[in-house]
């Protein structure tokens, strides 16, 4: 990795947020929060329904349309001890999808609460569903030196998919830094409106302040909009704990991007509004997946696409545009025949990195130190302090349910990176 990046600080990126600033508890009404505006270096205050008025008619907006799941789950041994499963990735089978439709075994990369109680035995806990009443068994396997553990879930009722399983008896993961416990009103307010492809254990915060109301304006204002698929994963609470960037291991993350999605961005010159981090880190990733269709064309349907943590700064593509990027992309998934390109991003955005496809970006205010507000300082500089420093003498909530942010940087020109 390039030395410049390797050795930024994290020390640099601190800032006091007083624990009465951190929002505990969404707003009744989502659209009601407030919004501040960077545009061009000027700073201002705006509510959350006046974004209609702020975003250009004919620009695209693209939206993560990942749903969380109930992914943590309890069991109760026969001495009373209780053990949390917290699932984190699917394993066997390996997609989502699929693995949410098993009615018989599956298996999930998870965290374990309690573990040193949890001595390799079987758990069991029945679970009812309306008239039906079966048994649902976890068998760890541990995996020395990591982080989660391989749980193997099996249930005596193969009619129950393992999504309904979930459903009934998972708890949704709310942030840890909320310090409290999950609530029944949480099931609705710590999802998005335009939720659908479940996978995620973390709700991509930008987008529960949009209502339908807000969305309609949008596109009656010709705004357009497009969605996208990133599995937020429990990395993205992991904090920084190297002094040094170099230090730190970036989560891998799972994406899921349509062709139509592809083509709507070349439509649109390869430029787009993010909504939210994991838009951003999407259509980032998208940019260097196109890439390295370019450098390397004899690329297979079979061959494994990724985006490595410090690829964006170890490859040179200062020749390469987002057009000529989307271009390959849509290219190979002709070449193919796919209708949706399944990856995973490791990628990690700091101060130095070049944005290629986020041209403006809808985001909430994020934890000091965090990889979320390097981010941040790699789209708007050392404004970052000037921005959130506004926020905190105007009396903003921050972090997952508070309030929001536009941040609309100078325009950059793509045909200059020809």
């Amino acid at each position: 990795m390039p030395s410049d990046v390797s050795h930024i600080r994290i020390s640099d990126f601190d800032y006091g947020l007083p624990d009465e600033r951190i929002a505990r508890f969404p707003l009744s009404e989502r659209d009601a929060s407030r919004l501040l505006v960077y545009r061009g270096g000027d700073i201002a205050d705006f509510s959350f329904r006046q974004l209609p008025d702020l975003i250009p008619p004919g620009a695209l907006m693209v939206f993560n349309n990942t749903r969380v799941i109930q992914a943590r789950l309890h069991f109760r041994k026969a001495t009373g001890a209780v053990i949390e499963v917290f699932c984190l990735e699917p394993l066997s089978p390996a997609d989502y999808a699929e693995n949410f439709r098993r009615c018989d075994h599956v298996a999930w990369h998870c965290l374990i609460g309690n573990q040193k109680r949890w001595r390799g035995e079987a758990l069991t806990r029945t679970v009812v569903l309306g008239e039906r009443s079966l048994t649902l068994t976890a068998q760890c396997t541990p995996v020395p030196g990591a982080a989660s553990q391989r749980v193997d879930f099996s249930w005596d009722d193969h009619q129950v998919s393992f999504a309904e399983l979930l459903e009934a008896v998972g708890e949704l993961p709310i942030p840890p830094y909320l310090n409290r416990e999950t609530e029944e009103s949480d099931k609705t307010s710590y999802q998005t409106v335009y939720s659908k492809i479940e996978g995620s254990v973390a709700a991509p915060t930008a987008g529960l302040h949009f209502t339908t109301r807000v969305l309609a304006e949008l596109r009656a204002r010709g705004v357009e909009t497009e969605e996208l698929t990133l599995h937020v994963g429990a990395g993205t609470f992991r904090p920084v704990k190297s002094e040094e960037m170099g230090g730190h291991d970036m989560h891998t993350e799972h994406i899921a991007v349509t062709r139509q999605t592809v083509r709507r961005l070349l439509a649109h010159g390869g430029q787009a509004i993010a909504v939210g981090t994991t838009s951003v880190r999407t259509l980032e990733s998208l940019f260097h997946l196109g890439a390295h269709l370019i450098m390397h064309p004899e690329a297979r349907a079979d061959d494994s696409l990724r985006v490595g943590q410090w690829q964006p700064y170890e490859t040179q593509t200062d020749h390469i545009s987002a057009t000529d990027a989307l271009q390959a992309i849509d290219d190979y998934m002709a070449r193919h025949h796919i209708g949706t390109l399944h990856s995973a991003t490791q990628i990690i955005i700091v101060p130095g990195y070049h944005y290629r496809i986020v041209q403006a970006m809808v985001t909430n205010f994020h934890q000091p130190r965090s990889t979320l507000l390097l981010l941040v300082s790699a789209f708007v500089g050392d404004d970052w302090r000037r921005i959130y420093g506004h926020a905190l003498d105007g009396g903003y909530r921050f972090l997952s349910y508070g309030d929001s942010s536009l941040l609309m940087p100078r325009v950059r020109d793509d045909r200059a990176d020809r």
